[in-house]
């Protein structure tokens, strides 16, 4: 075979195993996201995304192989051809020039490989690869899609007879842990803002939380009896300042849905005559659920129905408190105030260096990220649940002592915690006082 046949041989090998190469790593490392971004948005998801992602890149390692076994076959004729000349002017017998020409060839033919072939196309943003080798690489995949099948089916043979569960090339997605880790490096380079980072962050914890871990509790809930008259659901109003008060028939277990202060409002400036009747004829629908709904199927559902207030049940199927649609978003975007919530009083006020007031409200696992400790209580969820699990009878002064640090009760109603005031000591034992 003349030189020059071996030469253009040699580079078509060379050429075709940096084509699959790059191919097969741009299409792992990419994201559709970032290639449209990168294609200014003027074309849509490539195919290697929208139509058969492992497949594609099962076709980049089959090309890959078939590209090293064909530069392999031509390596060792091609530089014999270039060396021959030299080979014979040394005057090498040929005990000494097989084994020469032979360590050549796979040398040149190695470094060859992972110079041209699998390192330099590396060296490129994956987003461009993608883009420019997108219809190649379809027609590739068409041509070699015979011997795909066939070695699928093979190794779905091999992997059924010792039982292994192929593994399928998820392209687009992450774990939840994945996202978070990325998330945390983002935020450390700088590249989302500590802001931003905050929101995601809680985003993805949305839906661990349950409902009855944000909910207003029961002894908390301003309500409406449905015999009321609507002056005096007006008067109730301009104490609570709340829009929306369930309807109770008798107790708090007996609800039957809920007035908005705004459409009585509406209908009162209408018709001024309204004030004598019932509250429970301007009731509307109110949604009830188990307390034990994540809060992010709890959204969903008040955004579906459209009402955003939802009364919380227990197993027992009695009234254990409320949740609006306010509370699940602060969830994300943290305390929304308006006008009347000026003389509302944070979850966490901060009187000094590992000195709190604690709502007693506040979840634990929020309690022990403030304080860097370590509470542990699988059936409670507030720390003032978890302090009267230690003390019942609840007297205001009380202190509990636990992971060096003293947890004293502030206001109490009753069996009620409101606030604890807690504080660093020197003794981290655990006593109550």
């Amino acid at each position: 075979m003349d030189l020059a046949i071996y030469l253009i041989v040699f580079a078509v090998s060379i050429t075709c195993a940096a084509f699959f190469s790059a191919s097969e790593f741009a299409i792992s490392k990419s994201r559709p996201i970032h290639v449209n971004q990168h294609a200014a948005g003027k074309r849509k998801i490539p195919m290697p995304f929208n139509v058969n992602a492992d497949g594609y890149v099962f076709a980049c390692q089959i090309g890959i192989a078939l590209s090293v076994l064909g530069l392999s076959w031509i390596a060792h004729g091609t530089i014999e051809k270039l060396v021959q000349s030299f080979v014979l002017a040394m005057n090498l017998s040929n005990n000494t020039a097989i084994p020469l020409l032979f360590n050549v060839s796979f040398l040149s033919a190695t470094l060859a490989m992972i110079s041209v072939g699998r390192l330099t196309t590396k060296a490129v943003a994956p987003e461009p690869i993608v883009l420019l080798n997108e219809k190649p690489l379809f027609w590739a995949y068409r041509f070699l899609l015979a011997v795909l099948q066939f070695i699928k089916m093979l190794a779905n043979l091999v992997f059924g007879l010792f039982g292994i569960r192929r593994f399928v090339f998820a392209i687009d997605s992450y774990a939840e842990e994945d996202l978070k880790e990325k998330l945390a490096i983002s935020s450390a380079t700088g590249n989302i803002t500590p802001f931003k980072y905050a929101y995601a962050s809680k985003i993805l914890e949305f839906n661990r939380l349950l409902a009855k871990e944000i909910m207003v509790p029961r002894t908390e809930m301003a309500t409406v009896e449905k015999d009321m008259a609507v002056k005096e659901v007006f008067r109730l109003a301009g104490v609570n300042r709340f829009t929306r008060y369930p309807v109770i028939s008798g107790d708090k277990d007996h609800i039957i849905g809920l007035v908005n202060m705004k459409r009585l409002l509406t209908a009162y400036a209408r018709d001024t005559s309204i004030g004598e009747l019932t509250a429970a004829l301007y009731s509307q629908p109110i949604i009830q659920v188990i307390g034990s709904m994540p809060i992010g199927d709890l959204l969903v559902k008040m955004q579906r129905e459209h009402i955003h207030m939802a009364i919380l049940r227990d197993e027992y199927g009695g009234t254990c408190g409320l949740v609006t649609i306010e509370d699940i978003i602060e969830e994300i975007v943290g305390d929304i105030r308006d006008e009347f919530d000026t003389d509302e009083t944070p979850e966490v006020q901060k009187i000094g260096e590992h000195h709190y007031i604690f709502d007693a409200k506040i979840r634990i696992d929020r309690v022990n990220q403030l304080l860097g400790i370590d509470i542990r209580e699988e059936d409670i969820d507030t720390i003032g649940g978890w302090f009267m699990s230690r003390s019942f009878d609840i007297i205001k002064g009380q202190k509990i002592t636990d992971q060096g640090y003293e947890f004293l009760v502030k206001e109490s109603d009753g069996h009620h915690i409101r606030y604890l005031e807690v504080h660093k000591t020197l003794n981290s034992e655990h006593k109550m006082t």
